[in-house]
């Protein structure tokens, strides 16, 4: 087989990883006559015409950064298929819709963050038997000022599992279960600004160290204890992934975690989280409800 042949020739297995098929992308696009041509064309003319401007040491200097610079544009180029790749190999696998580029339901606080916010990327589909939702990588932008007086945008990027529970909304109509952040001395400081929200206090020790939990004022604080059932409570501590929290507000389940993932073990983890945490809510509304 040429080396043309084994550029072009199709992965050998899925990708577990949006990175796995870059450099399969990099050799079929230096392994193309066209790509080569458009590299030599740019790095010829920029060394020529810097060479007649300037003088021909710069002319020199010039195609060689012009040829740098083309390399790491067929880089990045290799870069964004290898993970429109994984992602459609993803899909695929799991039973879900990909989308591009998208809003999202402005539903929970996490998700009407900032002067602008959308998903780059959605999955939609089944997350576990029963419950179905959009994984997504969302992203929200805001702008602030440097010392200068010089406009900067600021982007925080999230994956995000949303999941729809509306029998959770005649007990529960808001649910945040945030990580936790600061000093235990300062959560009455805290709380005394947090309007219509407030503390949920459960008897477990590992799970305060972990979490802050706060519900919406008036609501029932048995209902809220059997919600967090022992097992509950060790799932949340031992088995979610990696700073995971959650939000609940008028039936939309958003989970979350920070950054973009893009293996398959994260996005994975991510969607059978929120899962759980939908059949959970589900569950206790269920019975409740009888």
């Amino acid at each position: 087989m040429s080396q043309t042949d084994e550029a072009n020739a199709s992965p050998a297995a899925p990708p577990d990883d949006a990175n796995d098929l870059r450099g399969y992308h990099f050799k079929q696009l230096l392994s193309s006559k066209l790509t080569w041509g458009l590299i030599l064309a740019f790095t010829l003319a920029a060394g020529v015409a810097a060479a007649i401007f300037v003088g021909a040491a710069v002319g020199a200097g010039a195609a060689v950064a012009v040829f740098l610079v083309s390399l790491l544009i067929a880089f990045a180029i290799a870069d964004s298929r290898a993970e429109d790749a994984f992602f459609q190999a993803y899909a695929q696998q799991h039973g879900l819709e990909l989308g591009g580029r998208a809003p999202l339901p402005a539903t929970t606080p996490l998700l009407r963050k900032g002067e602008r916010r959308y998903a780059e990327r959605t999955l939609s589909g089944p997350f576990a038997a029963g419950i179905e939702g959009i994984l997504a990588l969302y992203t929200y932008e805001e702008e602030s000022r440097d010392s200068d007086g010089n406009k900067e945008t600021n982007y925080y990027r999230y994956t995000v599992g949303l999941v729809p529970v509306p029998e959770s909304v005649p007990l529960v109509p808001e649910l945040y279960c945030q990580r936790k952040f600061g000093l235990r001395a300062l959560e009455g400081f805290e709380d005394a600004f947090r309007g219509a929200k407030e503390r949920v206090n459960l008897e477990s020790t590992v799970l305060g160290d972990k979490y802050e939990i706060f519900a919406g004022k008036g609501q029932d604080a048995v209902w809220l204890r059997r919600l967090f059932a022992p097992t509950f409570i060790v799932w949340l501590t031992e088995s979610a992934p990696d700073k995971f929290a959650f939000e609940l507000v008028g039936g939309t389940l958003c989970c979350y975690v920070s950054g973009h993932k893009k293996k398959a073990e994260q996005l994975e983890k991510i969607s059978v989280a929120t899962a759980a945490v939908a059949k959970r809510l589900r569950e206790e509304s269920l019975q409740t409800s009888r």
